[in-house]
């Protein structure tokens, strides 16, 4: 601990300002600062150290909840002042906190004083000892004389032996060729667990300047390797475009769509926090491979236009036009339905879990601000908000009225999305009489799963109404009212295009 109570006040106090700072403009606003803990008041002083010491520890205790290592990553610049990085530093490692959040700030903030030293290039100056054995690094030597004041504890054999892995992990990572490969090898989550196994050991400083080279090297080569892999994705997404077309692949069962691709903020996502961010690089690298499987795509310009020559005019007569084919009986929508059977309802159910799974998916790692258009196979499928708050819930298995709402609406979703699946390819079927009656069955079956879930919907809306949550109830008789909207144009499709397939 801090044997000059005015030193930690002057640490804490700058630890403060900083975090104010970050706050304010985070929310747009003011922070309501604690009285006695004002700038002003803490330049002026009140002979009352120790008091206002444990004061602004509760304060920054209560500031370290609202600030998260992703707002640390985008306020640490080349711009930010070393003193204000070296007091963070002191401020975590003093709190002596094992927990992940604690941590993971504490490697930023050391990884940072890394990569910005004060003078360029002063961490690779290092000489030998008179016996000829390397000294500490000029890095660790900052640390120590940074951490000074802190309670250092000694390092424990076995992790000593702990810090011995990260050189092998760090040429590992140096020959990978692409994303795909650096995100395989596993090299991220093996070091996070090797962080979280040197506890409290973690902020002892020959740890972390063991630690912050590593994230340094890594750091720079990850980055390569993601911008390459967005520049590739984005000149197919282009040249894709140019064709007319909107899909660039499939990853885990949902279609990414050329604006998608637009929205891909790349400098955002390396801002997160590479656990925290992880899903969305493997969609990333997933969707890379996938294009990696097509065939190239050529420009426009490469193609050039013949006009086909108009046929020479014949004195020979056409043959005959074939005789018109006489009309079809109607199809009769409401017998079909009735002759749906249990395990085509059972086998329609499986696959809206599986899109009700897809979407989840989609929707909890996507850009917040495309979350609410879910790429399906040969359409947009767009969301509400409360849908789309639905399909990213974490209380879907709640026996709560929040929870039946969240199931209520996800259902809806997943069937919808279902019914135009099979619509579209239902279309496309018009000429296959065969496949054509196997979309049908399957449309007639969805219908079926829709009555039943109307009904489901309708009593929760209910239940829902009468207990207070109006608006939750609004909100399901909305989705309903889309899920009727489908089922009405399923039954007109089949009687229109079921007389047109049926053989005489």
């Amino acid at each position: 601990m801090v044997e000059d109570p005015k030193w930690e006040l002057a640490i804490l106090a700058t630890v403060q300002g900083f975090y104010e700072k970050l706050l304010q403009d985070s929310i747009g606003g003011e922070v309501p600062v604690p009285a006695g803990l004002e700038a002003i008041s803490l330049q002026e002083g009140d002979g009352e150290v120790h008091a206002t010491l444990e004061r602004m520890r509760r304060w920054l205790r209560l500031l370290d909840q609202a600030i998260t290592p992703a707002m640390l990553r985008r306020a640490f610049t080349a711009e930010t002042d070393p003193e204000i990085a070296e007091a963070v530093l002191r401020y975590f490692t003093r709190k002596k906190d094992t927990s992940d959040v604690n941590r993971d700030k504490t490697d930023l903030v050391a990884t940072f004083l890394y990569r910005h030293p004060r003078v360029p290039g002063q961490w690779q100056r290092r000489g030998y000892g008179l016996d000829g054995s390397l000294p500490l690094s000029p890095f660790e030597i900052a640390l120590i004389e940074i951490l000074a004041d802190s309670d250092v504890p000694s390092l424990p054999e076995e992790h000593v032996q702990l810090l011995r892995r990260f050189d092998p992990l760090q040429e590992q990572a140096q020959n990978c060729h692409d994303l795909n490969s650096l995100l395989d090898s596993e090299i991220i989550p093996r070091v996070r667990e090797l962080k979280q196994s040197l506890d409290s050991s973690f902020y002892h400083p020959g740890v972390l300047a063991t630690i912050a080279p590593y994230n340094a090297a890594f750091g720079k080569k990850f980055d390569e390797f993601f911008h390459a892999a967005a520049t590739e994705i984005r000149d197919f997404a282009a040249a894709l475009q140019e064709q007319g077309g909107t899909i660039l692949g499939n990853v885990e069962g949902v279609d990414v769509t050329v604006e998608h691709v637009a929205g891909l903020e790349e400098s955002d996502l390396l801002k997160i926090d590479y656990s925290t961010a992880l899903e969305k690089f493997r969609r990333i690298s997933k969707l890379k491979q996938a294009l990696e499987r097509r065939p190239p795509i050529r420009r426009t310009s490469y193609f050039a236009v013949v006009p086909t020559p108009p046929a020479k005019a014949s004195r020979m007569p056409g043959p005959k036009a074939p005789p018109a084919r006489p009309s079809r009986p109607a199809f009769d929508v409401q017998a079909m339905r009735s002759a749906v059977t249990p395990q085509q309802i059972s086998t329609e159910e499986t696959k809206v879990r599986q899109v009700e799974e897809s979407i989840r998916v989609f929707v909890r790692v996507a850009d917040p601000k495309f979350r609410q258009v879910v790429p399906m196979r040969f359409f947009n499928l767009t969301l509400t908000p409360a849908e789309a708050d639905a399909c990213s819930a974490d209380y879907l298995e709640e026996k709560s009225s929040r929870g039946s709402v969240a199931r209520v609406l996800l259902r809806i979703v997943a069937v919808v999305a279902r019914m135009t699946t099979e619509l579209e390819e239902l279309k496309r079927a018009e000429n296959a009489p065969s496949l054509w009656k196997l979309h049908a069955d399957s449309l007639l079956a969805l219908l079926e799963v829709a009555a039943a879930l109307s009904e489901t919907a309708a009593r929760v809306a209910t239940e829902t109404s009468a207990s207070g949550n109006s608006a939750a109830g609004e909100t399901i008789k909305t989705s309903l009212q889309r899920l009727r909207h489908r089922c009405d144009l399923i039954g007109d499709t089949l009687a229109r295009t079921g007389s047109q397939t049926q053989t005489v």
